[in-house]
Order: C-alpha cells, then structure tokens, then sequence
C-alpha cells in the first residue's frame, strides 16, 4: 500500500488503491502501561462522537484513573478548542482547513498533527421504502446545489427525475443536511457542490443522527451522514459516476476507491515537533490505533485502518516502538 501527503496541512492520508482483499488488517493489541491517570479533553466532530465514547470507555477500562470529557458538536469546534487549551484531542471528519492551521502557526509556531484514525463512506440516505437503487455524483449536485454546474444546469426536484415512477414521480425530495459547523457538511459542499452552495429550501440538522433519522421518518426524503450512523429505517443508495456504474458504500468499495465518497476521520493533537507528545495523549492514540481500538471503530459502523497506516501514524508521533 502507498502512502501520500494530499495536504500540506496534514501528515500523510492512505492513497487506496488496492483491493481491500489485499489489506494487511493484523494490528497489534495495546500494551498497557503502569499507573497512568489524568483527564483529557476531546471536543469536535459530532459524526464521531460516538466512536470517540467507545474509545474513552475502552480507555478506561484499562485505565479507570484516566478520565476523557467528550464533546461533539461539529469539526469546526476542534480547532479553536484545541488552541485556546480548552481540549487536548480534537476530532474531526475532515481536515483543517489552511486559514485554520494558519491560526495554529501564528500563535504555537507549528501546526497541529492531525493522525489518521478510522476510514468512512458519507452515505447518502433514503427512506428504507424508496426504490432508488443508484446516484451519480452529477445527479447529487444537481439535487442539492442551489447553482449545479451539471446537467446544463438544471436542478432535480421531484423524484421522478431521478426515473422513479408510480407515486414518487411527481414529488419533491426533501433534502436533509449538516449544519455549518460540520465537518460533513463541508466535505458535502467541497465534494459533490464543488464549493458550491446549497438550496434553500434545505432543512439543516444538527448531529449526524438526526439526519439519519428525518430521512428514516420522511418518505421522500434524501440525505448524507457517515455510514455509522445507519439505522433499519433507511437505504444507503449506491453512488457513482455518469457511466462508470454506482458502487455501495461497503468495505471494499470504500477502500479500493470506487466508491467516490470515502474520507479519512482523524484526531488533531497539539504536538510540538521539538518535544515528545504528552503521555496520556500518546497511550490514547495508541489504543486508539490498536487491534482493540479498530475494533471499537468497527462496532461504531466505521472501517478500520491497516497495519500501514498505523504505523505510519505511530511513527510520525514517535510512539511505534512502545506500542509494538
């Protein structure tokens, strides 16, 4: 597997482009260490919210001296959390911005690490009983943008432009989405509205959950959130390009890239570069990165990362030798 920096902003995200059949998926279990204890801070990403609390339970488990306060209203939180010192761990469902890694050179002198910690589809959701088996990503601009570049600019309203028929010809889609501080909402905007803005008429939600839900109880409905969030009321539509097909959001879809709504989640640590990261910070990232860890990113719906890509996380930390 190749890794590749696509940021300046950020250390090194996976380049898949292998088949996940391919995949060394063999982590190594965390290694406990003696007498840790202290209390951090994590406010963020809500789309990770609840992986962040199974993360701080597995935690403390191992280490019921150590305590984590979580709080997750949106990725656009992290960053002014993490530099005002208010928080030690910053998820979020995207990556810094340059305006917002900017803020952190300016007054730390350095940038902040993000660490690569889970992989995830952002789904696009109907309601469990609509027969919509497949969206290109032209289509999804046209639906959402309130100015698509696609299709000669023309928006798609009603269900029955996407070739439904019967009943669900004539009516309109009701578009669910992120609010502004989201991070999904940002990777939405960036990568279906290329920049772009949204209708008006949108009905903006404020966790990933409550998209999920609106979708699940509005028959017409279409909306995006992480695949974690699925629930038994709901279809995760195949998505794909004007004739290339339409591929689930499923593991192997996800990796291999032919699913083209697949992002990294990440945790942003403040580390100076010229000193070892804090313990407690640094046991956490390791359990996170562990066999234990990725299991607990799997039992929230996400997919796990590889054997590469931990180590690469733990090398840039300096933290591979003591977690192996």
């Amino acid at each position: 597997m190749k890794l590749r920096a696509i940021s300046a902003a950020v250390a090194a995200i996976v380049a898949l482009t292998v088949s996940a059949a391919a995949l060394d998926m063999e982590l190594s279990p965390y290694k406990a260490v003696s007498g840790l204890s202290g209390k951090l801070k994590s406010v963020g990403s809500d789309t990770m919210l609840h992986e962040m609390e199974l993360w701080a339970e597995g935690f403390q488990s191992i280490y019921p001296n150590a305590k984590i306060d979580i709080e997750g209203k949106g990725s656009s939180t992290a960053p002014p959390a993490l530099l005002s010192g208010n928080a030690q761990l910053g998820p979020m469902s995207r990556q810094m911005t340059p305006d917002e890694i900017g803020a952190f050179e300016a007054k730390l002198g350095y940038k902040p690490t993000g660490v690569l910690v889970a992989i995830d589809a952002l789904a696009i959701y109907v309601h469990k009983d609509n027969p919509l088996q497949c969206i290109s990503m032209e289509q999804l601009e046209r639906v959402f943008a309130a100015d698509p570049k696609s299709g000669a600019g023309k928006s798609i309203r009603v269900w029955g432009e996407l070739g439904l028929t019967g009943e669900w010809a004539s009516k309109p889609i009701a578009m669910y989405s992120r609010n502004t501080l989201s991070g999904t909402y940002k990777f939405f905007k960036q990568n279906v509205l290329s920049g772009g803005a949204f209708k008006d008429d949108i009905q903006m939600q404020v966790g990933s959950e409550a998209v999920v839900s609106a979708v699940g109880g509005d028959k017409f409905a279409m909306g995006y959130s992480g695949i974690g969030y699925k629930t038994s009321g709901v279809r995760a539509v195949p998505v794909g390009a004007v004739g290339k097909g339409c591929y689930e959001a499923s593991f192997d879809n996800t990796y291999s890239r032919k699913y083209p709504l697949a992002r990294g989640l990440y945790i942003y640590l403040l580390k100076d570069p010229k000193k070892p990261i804090d313990t407690l910070s640094g046991e956490f990232v390791k359990y996170v990165l562990s066999r234990d860890g990725q299991m607990q990113a799997k039992k929230g719906g996400y997919y796990p990362i590889t054997r590469n890509i931990r180590e690469h996380e733990l090398t840039r930390l300096g933290l591979l030798a003591s977690a192996n």
